[in-house]
């Protein structure tokens, strides 16, 4: 399958992220609103969509899928916290070291910030929210989502997992059981399958699952699958009560 959007590994601007190495899990990530991407300065009450993109790459990557989004709705592109190490370029929402280095309360961290920011931004704005997440991006999505589960209306999780281990509130999310779409290729090579196994176990018991597997697509996104994920996101929009 010929993938629509490749994750692109983006060259280090003038822009400093917090290195790896100079924190630790506990302390507090800051995103960088200045570097948020907004699809309209007229945002209003508009439902608002948060792109969060994958390692590597920044807050510009899936900014492109604009135009293939269902209108009426404000987007914002958000840029991850941290840098990798040199020589990777972009940007990283939390450390990957090794097959087993995916820390479940990195993954945490990531999506604390990220409500963070989303508190300063939004605040009670948007009639509702949804998340769209690539990769780590999708990571933090899913864990936002277990932090707050009354905060999103749908999760959009590509070429991602969902984070081992348990939260305090996921019982409550077991009972609310939010939309989320969850799409992967047969051919992404990236995420590890232990990961793919769990999470293909923990999101059926925890939300009202679209999942769908597109054969031959690697860690990317096929037109096929940005079809299903803008039909999904329709259904959100249709679902939103009007004030």
């Amino acid at each position: 399958m010929c993938p629509f959007y490749q994750p692109r590994l983006t060259a280090r601007g003038g822009r400093v992220g917090i290195r790896w190495q100079d924190i630790g899990v506990s302390e507090n990530l800051t995103i960088d609103d200045a570097a948020t991407r907004w699809s309209s300065a007229d945002r209003g009450r508009m439902p608002l969509l948060v792109l969060l993109h994958g390692y590597g790459a920044d807050e510009h990557d899936l900014f492109g899928l604009v135009p293939y989004l269902p209108a009426g709705i404000a987007v914002a592109s958000v840029a991850a916290p941290l840098a990798p190490p040199w020589p990777m370029p972009g940007r990283s929402w939390y450390p990957i070291e090794g097959l087993d280095g995916r820390s479940p309360d990195a993954v945490t961290a990531a999506a604390d910030a990220f409500l963070r920011w989303l508190d300063a931004v939004a605040g009670d704005a948007p009639s509702s929210v949804a998340l769209l997440g690539f990769s780590q991006g999708a990571a933090v999505a899913l864990q936002a989502l277990r932090l707050e589960p009354e905060r999103f209306g749908a999760i959009v999780a590509l070429s991602g997992y969902a984070s081992p281990g348990d939260l305090p509130r996921d019982e409550e999310l077991r009972e609310l059981r939010p939309a989320v779409f969850w799409g992967r290729g047969t051919n992404d090579d990236v995420i590890p399958p232990a990961l793919i196994d769990h999470t293909a176990q923990w999101l059926p018991d925890h939300s009202e699952l679209s999942g769908r597997v597109y054969t031959g697509l690697t860690h990317s996104i096929s037109e096929e699958e940005l079809a299903d994920v803008r039909l999904f996101l329709t259904k959100w929009l249709d679902g939103i009560e009007t004030p």
